[in-house]
């Protein structure tokens, strides 16, 4: 029997619950691994975090967008660091065997495309969260678990998959508003 999708927060809601919460004095590095995937039946990004006591979360999300493979890079890192944040992660080790954003991020190529400084800038504003982020570029086959999960992501129809966290983003991470609290106060 099919449960439906099960969101992000749910499943960091869970796993704090299962686990005990990283502390501020005692912060232990989690890691994160992302990949894109894109092929005629469509595209997906697969996420892997790895915390510490073998804590293991694995994302597979479909597109319901048109991306490039960078822009689906850049869709892999946001939604893997939403995650980290969503398990109050304090230090994150990203890696992506995208050599582009890895640099990119970095500061060591720049950002020409419109679109990707979009997400650049959204990937540096989410850093801010963390008291320490570095993003790796690493070799395909060392990043070959979240790679997997872009490919299962990209090749199979939503809602055929009963052990995998599958979701499908209607729109790009950077179009999101953000939302802000307004107070008003009443005259005395």
């Amino acid at each position: 029997m099919s449960r439906g999708a099960i969101k992000s927060q749910a499943l960091a809601d869970f796993m704090l619950e299962l686990t005990n919460p990283p502390s501020e004095n005692d912060p232990q590095p989690w890691t994160l691994s992302v990949d894109d995937s894109s092929n005629l039946r469509g595209s997906g990004t697969g996420v892997v975090l790895e915390g510490p006591e073998g804590v293991l979360i694995e994302q597979s999300l479909r597109f319901a967008f048109k991306a490039s493979n960078n822009q689906a890079e850049y869709e892999a890192l946001i939604a893997g660091m939403k995650l980290d944040k969503e398990m109050e992660v304090h230090e994150l080790k990203a890696q992506s065997d995208s050599q582009l954003v890895a640099n990119q991020v970095a500061g060591e190529f720049q950002t020409k495309d419109p679109q990707l400084a979009k997400y650049l800038e959204k990937v540096k504003e989410m850093a801010k969260h963390f008291t320490k982020f570095e993003l790796a570029n690493v070799p395909r086959e060392q990043n070959s678990r979240a790679d997997l999960l872009a490919k299962l992501a990209s090749t199979k129809k939503p809602g055929n998959h009963r052990t995998v966290i599958e979701e499908t983003l209607k729109s790009p991470s950077i179009n999101e508003l953000a939302v802000g609290m307004v107070v008003e106060e009443e005259d005395r």
